[in-house]
């Protein structure tokens, strides 16, 4: 059975959709707002937007399906042909509390051609999930990792290991030599040989989107309603100033989208709304805040 473009397209629109509902349910109070945009080199996408809520403080759920000529910029000796599209979700949740952590989503199908009728030369999947805590603990990361693993078991025992690995390596924040958060599964390029495999790997991805609200709705239900104290909020903060240096230095999600003349807003609603960079920061020896360093290295978790 031949998967096409618009079958990938669908399935995006009605996980956006469905996590949306989802999270709006979760909050109780915000709704999110819809801002469509159009990309002049063809192409667009849906951004869903929740701000000021009583669980989320801000929030995207974004689909986008952009398509043109292959930027010069984004050329090298695997991606040379002339026409691209690129489609996806992508997802990242700023949370009131501190104890509820950050996190992140992101399922993508890419594929090249020579010309935009032609046929495609060259496409792959790509995705992942992960979680970044300003407080975290054990029962909240052995649920995330354990959930994760049961996504990609069913279709390769090797997926999870090695996607694990992945994680923790691309969400480094090389410059201070320590993890985004507690990690979770990343992967990229997965090149499908035939139409049986793109439709393996298009249900793992499927696999994968569907464990969204699994993985966060029980870490924000054990969380929620956790009472915290300024010196809480200023760890979540200085935690936040960790996710945005990530995101602006190394994420490739970001760089793509404003070499290809993506939607500015679209591209940075990862950031969140508040962060501090206080210099020097050095948590009082003992704190529940040194403590939490230890979750920022890479650990196997089974």
């Amino acid at each position: 059975m031949e998967i096409r473009l618009e079958e990938i397209k669908l399935y995006l629109l009605q996980l956006q959709q469905s996590i949306c509902t989802s999270l709006e349910e979760l909050d109780g109070e915000a709704v999110f707002m819809d801002d469509k945009w159009e990309r002049a080199e063809g192409g667009g996408g849906l951004s869903k937007v929740i701000q000021n809520g009583a669980v989320f403080e801000k929030g995207g759920v974004n689909f986008s399906h952009v398509h043109g000529k292959l930027p010069d910029v984004l050329k090298s000796e695997t991606r040379n042909a002339e026409y691209f599209h690129a489609t996806g979700v992508s997802i990242v949740i700023h949370p009131q509390n501190p104890f509820v952590p950050i996190i992140h989503m992101n399922v993508r199908y890419f594929c090249m051609s020579e010309t935009a009728e032609s046929e495609i030369t060259e496409e792959w999947f790509g995705g992942g999930i992960d979680v970044s805590p300003a407080y975290p603990n054990e029962t909240d990361t052995l649920h995330l990792h354990t959930l994760l693993k049961n996504a990609c078991d069913p279709f390769d025992e090797t997926y999870y290991p090695k996607f694990k690995i992945w994680c923790d390596d691309y969400f480094t924040i090389k410059h201070r030599n320590e993890m985004r958060g507690v990690g979770g599964i990343f992967f990229d390029h997965l090149r499908p040989k035939h139409e049986t495999e793109k439709a393996e790997l298009f249900a793992f991805l499927q696999s994968v989107g569907n464990s969204f609200i699994p993985v966060y709705e029980q870490i924000v239900k054990n969380n929620r309603y956790k009472p915290y104290t300024e010196k809480n909020k200023e760890w979540q903060f200085i935690r936040r100033g960790r996710y945005a240096e990530f995101n602006l230095v190394y994420d490739r999600g970001t760089h793509f989208g404003l070499r290809t003349n993506g939607r500015i807003e679209s591209i940075l609603m990862s950031l969140p709304p508040h962060a501090e960079w206080k210099y020097n920061f050095i948590p009082e020896a003992g704190s529940e805040e040194e403590k939490t360093l230890t979750f920022f290295q890479p650990k196997d978790w089974f």
